[in-house]
């Protein structure tokens, strides 16, 4: 676990172009604190991910993996609970959630990935996380803002991003991560967000992903690995670049 570590200077978090950020105060465990991300995604934007490799996965991660097979046009974090060990109910409250942001946005509920993060075996506020969707949309966030809201038992946000000059212009990657010793089995509790602006072949994305997400599997021991299993997924611009 990160200790007495600072905070990643908001400076340095590069903008994704393609990737808008809007962080809200939804009450979903706590009052006056950000715990709800919405990261909308721009026509063409393609996704790939990774998911726990356990067989008792909590709803969201059942729907992700579903419409992952789907353009996908926004991504939508919750921190606070976990909607995991909730059964059918649990895939209710989050296909709630799915369906009220893809009515703001105009697209269908399988084009948006649900995450949740935090307690275990309680129902998931769906409705106070709906009743904050407009407030995250309404914003305009930076990837400092994302991180902070997608934190559970992290004692830093954490965050990183770099520029890349390459042959054909500039390359942008930045990523968001929230988990403090939540690697196995495979994934487990850990929830990893990459953006980058420069196209790669689906093939090509899923081989980057499936390599930055091997270390996951180390044998390290967490006792709330083995029970809240949420998803790392990780969106890559596929058409835009910056230069």
């Amino acid at each position: 676990m990160a200790v007495n570590l600072p905070s990643p200077d908001p400076a340095s978090l590069h903008p994704v172009p393609g990737v808008d950020l809007g962080v809200a105060m939804a009450g979903v465990r706590k009052a006056n604190r950000k715990d709800l991300l919405v990261m909308r995604l721009a026509p063409g934007t393609s996704v790939a991910g990774v998911f726990t490799q356990n067989r008792f996965c909590a709803a969201p991660v059942v729907l992700a993996k579903k419409h992952l097979k789907n353009e996908v046009q926004a991504l939508v974090v919750n921190t606070g609970n976990a909607n995991a060990g909730t059964g059918e109910d649990g895939v209710r409250r989050a296909m709630h959630v799915c369906d009220a942001l893809a009515s703001h946005l105009g697209c269908a509920a399988d084009q948006v990935l649900p995450f949740s993060t935090g307690v275990i075996m309680e129902p998931l506020p769906a409705d106070r996380i709906v009743a904050a969707l407009p407030r995250a949309l309404l914003h305009q966030d930076d990837w400092l803002s994302a991180a902070e809201a997608i934190m559970t038992t992290d004692t830093v946000p954490k965050a990183y991003s770099r520029k890349v000059r390459l042959s054909r212009g500039t390359a942008v990657v930045t990523g968001i991560a929230k988990g403090a010793g939540m690697i196995r089995p495979d994934m487990a509790t850990m929830l990893g967000f990459i953006g980058s602006a420069r196209s790669r072949a689906a093939s090509r994305r899923r081989s980057c992903v499936m390599a930055r997400a091997r270390p996951s599997s180390s044998p390290s021991r967490s006792s709330a690995g083995a029970m809240r299993l949420n998803a790392a997924a990780w969106p890559m611009r596929s058409r835009t670049r910056h230069s």
